[in-house]
């Protein structure tokens, strides 16, 4: 079986349940995106909903992506920077623990910390401080660590430092590996278009997008921005929510439909569709099959609060694919 490498922004989850939005009109945050923070800013939020519900896991969305990619029984390794603190030990700990070869850098700055606010409606609103996890550099980067990998998953945050997404993507082509790129959030793509489309031409061979980041990318609804995209890298995905998502790989569109499910919390969604989807490639599975270990992921994922599902979910999935 092919070796799938992630790298991205090491960060620890703290999902806290909200009772309904006025926390995110209080602190300015745009329902359903992702906004940088400094470290005030997030303990602040932090201290104003701390008599909410609240759990706390290993996350960034590479880190969950290859999280479900090890739960399927996919070959990992992940690369990422954290502190040398409690956070930074919980997330290297979480790695170990799930089968994934940590490739952990470590900084005197606190471990990143991503405050997802969940809303009544299951949307998720992140204020991230990225901490130590923004200070992985390109100089951190080296063939070694990419020796043995087919493939690589970079998350679309990483965007903010160009030379990073740059190094990591030549040395996984040095390595003959496959790229693949999560865009990661609407935002992202409007504040680095150029930047993305530059990229995606010269490097990127898999694309998971939603039909938000799909549409900032290209102007264009799902279909079309499929089409668009699709001219640019060999696989390309556009997630439709609710109504499942689309696949165009050789000229051919899938139309995957989606599972039924209880949504209670979105976040990890489309991390955990980019685990089954590249568990299906790993494995040499035809294409639409890879969308439906992708659907069949995301709907189970989005039936808990977070990211991470119990052994038992696993267990039902690896049954079912």
């Amino acid at each position: 079986m092919d070796k799938v490498l992630g790298i991205g922004n090491a960060l620890v989850d703290i999902m806290t349940i909200l009772p309904d939005d006025s926390m995110l009109e209080k602190f300015s945050l745009k329902k359903g995106s992702m906004q940088l923070s400094d470290r005030e800013f997030a303990e602040k939020i932090n201290q104003a909903t701390s008599k909410y519900e609240k759990s706390q896991s290993s996350g960034g969305s590479a880190a969950n992506a290859i999280h479900g990619l090890a739960n399927l029984g996919a070959s990992t390794g992940y690369i990422g920077k954290v502190g040398n603190d409690a956070f930074g030990e919980f997330f290297s700990n979480d790695m170990k623990a799930n089968s994934i070869h940590p490739i952990m850098l470590k900084s005197n700055t606190d471990t990143g910390r991503a405050i997802a606010l969940i809303s009544p409606d299951s949307e998720r609103t992140f204020a991230t401080y990225l901490g130590a996890a923004v200070e992985l550099s390109e100089n951190d980067l080296n063939t070694e660590q990419f020796k043995g990998y087919q493939y690589l998953h970079i998350e679309g945050y990483l965007v903010f430092n160009h030379a990073i997404m740059n190094k990591a993507a030549q040395l996984a082509k040095e390595n003959n590996m496959m790229v693949s790129l999560d865009m990661a959030s609407f935002n992202v793509v409007e504040s680095n278009l150029t930047f993305l489309k530059e990229y995606i031409k010269n490097y990127v061979d898999i694309i998971f997008a939603n039909e938000e980041e799909a549409k900032a990318y290209t102007g264009k609804e799902p279909e079309d921005a499929l089409h668009e995209i699709a001219e640019q890298c060999e696989i390309t995905v556009v997630k439709i929510g609710s109504k499942g998502s689309l696949v165009k790989n050789k000229g051919i569109v899938y139309k995957i439909e989606p599972f039924k499910a209880n949504s209670i919390d979105t976040t990890g969604a489309g991390d955990l569709y980019a685990s089954g989807f590249l568990f299906g490639l790993v494995n040499k599975m035809p294409i639409e099959n890879c969308g439906r270990i992708g659907s069949l992921c995301a709907s189970k994922v989005i039936e808990v609060i977070g990211s991470k599902m119990k052994p038992e979910t696993w267990v039902y999935i690896k049954k079912n694919i």
